[in-house]
């Protein structure tokens, strides 16, 4: 049997559509950066209002993550929904340019986020399916890492642009589609499915807690625990920018962040492969408890850069890492429904997230907001530790 041709040593679609993700990202983050700085600075937007815009956008499009994983399983098809979520995340693009208030910047992120819940988990399993199981972790981080070198290009080349065209935010929001309309292309020419077997069998097609085991439960229960306290990235842009940081460097300071991010993803992979993802998974726990802590309590740019430093470090370790650690618990012929069920309980959980942390900036104190998400982290990493025990020798392929 001839062996099939690998592109940086994975599997032809993980390498595609870590490509795919690539030039997304890069659509994404020329504008994700710019957004909460817009809304405070140029249409003073208060904090609270932010946090409505960024919770509604990601939580509501969530709930379209578990339907597409389950309609993927459901009809036997991946790729298509995978393209159909880049094209309509693309397609949000003018909406945000033409935009003279906050409802259609709401509007766009709405759209873009909605693109992303229909493309999450048919793209996950496709991961998922074609990797080799002992390599998960690492394809899953390999993944994440093209997807943030896209949000270390972004960030870059928004920075380039509003320095060369004086700081036009709007033209920097129109570019970004070009990136994005690369990325179903990609999907479209290169990802290739293997057929699979549509569940047809009576009760197994019907969307249910119930195809899932005790170890996913609590697993995907403590993820949505994390996320009640981890935040809008938009409040870590802010709370840089209160520090002192001029908003012409507020890019630069995300593109750092990413560029961590991107480089300590494989590492991190390869680490959790060969010592455990649940180990790497509780030390990206503690880390962010830490690092949600010195953001509440840090009042000096220098302090704002490193911290950045560290949250890049915190995504590496546990991104890619969950989700390969999640897919070697559910059962195979579930993959999109349940990588479905985890974007979604997390996404939804980053409504009242963002609304909290929204509140308690405008009514307690910013520090107040960075205090509360260390704390949940801090109650995430204990509450896995405890999974961590009770899983013992059960389940072999979880390390």
């Amino acid at each position: 049997m001839k062996r099939e041709k690998t592109y940086f040593g994975f599997h032809k679609n993980v390498a595609v559509a870590g490509l795919a993700s690539f030039c997304m990202d890069v659509s994404s983050e020329m504008i994700y950066p710019l957004v909460p700085l817009f809304l405070a600075n140029v249409l003073g937007v208060n904090k609270s209002m932010i946090g409505l815009i960024e919770g509604i956008a990601e939580a509501t499009a969530s709930l379209l993550k578990v339907f597409s994983g389950w309609f993927s399983d459901r009809i036997g098809n991946r790729k298509w929904l995978m393209a159909a979520g880049y094209g309509i995340s693309t397609l949000s693009r003018p909406l945000i340019a033409i935009a003279p208030g906050w409802r259609l910047i709401l509007a766009s992120r709405f759209v873009d986020r909605l693109g992303k819940g229909i493309r999450t988990a048919p793209r996950d399993a496709i991961i998922a399916e074609s990797a080799e199981k002992s390599r998960l972790a690492r394809a899953f981080s390999f993944h994440r890492a093209m997807d943030t070198m896209g949000a270390v290009a972004g960030p870059a080349i928004a920075l380039l642009l509003l320095q060369l065209y004086n700081n036009n935010y709007r033209l920097v929001f129109w570019l970004s589609m070009v990136p994005g309309a690369l990325a179903v292309f990609v999907i479209i020419l290169f990802i290739k499915e293997k057929k699979r077997e549509v569940i047809i069998h009576a009760g197994r097609h019907r969307l249910t807690w119930r195809h899932f085991d005790w170890k996913v439960r609590c697993f995907i229960l403590i993820a949505t625990l994390f996320a009640l306290g981890n935040s809008s990235d938009a409040f870590l842009i802010l709370r840089a920018q209160q520090t002192g940081i001029a908003s012409a460097l507020i890019p630069a300071v995300y593109l750092i962040f990413n560029l961590v991010y991107s480089l300590s993803s494989i590492p991190a992979g390869m680490a959790a492969d060969r010592f455990g993802r649940k180990r790497i998974i509780l030390a990206g726990f503690l880390l962010f408890t830490g690092l949600y802590y010195g953001f509440g309590s840090v009042e000096t740019p220098g302090g704002i850069w490193l911290l950045f430093i560290f949250y890049g470090l915190f995504m590496g370790l546990t991104e890619g890492i969950q989700k390969a650690f999640l897919a070697t618990i559910i059962p195979p012929e579930f993959k999109a429904t349940a990588f479905g069920v985890y974007a979604t309980f997390v996404g939804l959980a980053t409504f009242p997230a963002s609304l909290i942390a929204g509140w308690l900036w405008d009514h307690v104190s910013p520090a107040a907001t960075f205090y509360y998400g260390s704390a949940t982290a801090g109650l995430s990493a204990l509450l896995f530790a405890g999974l961590m025990l009770a899983m013992g020798k059960t389940a072999p392929l979880a390390r």
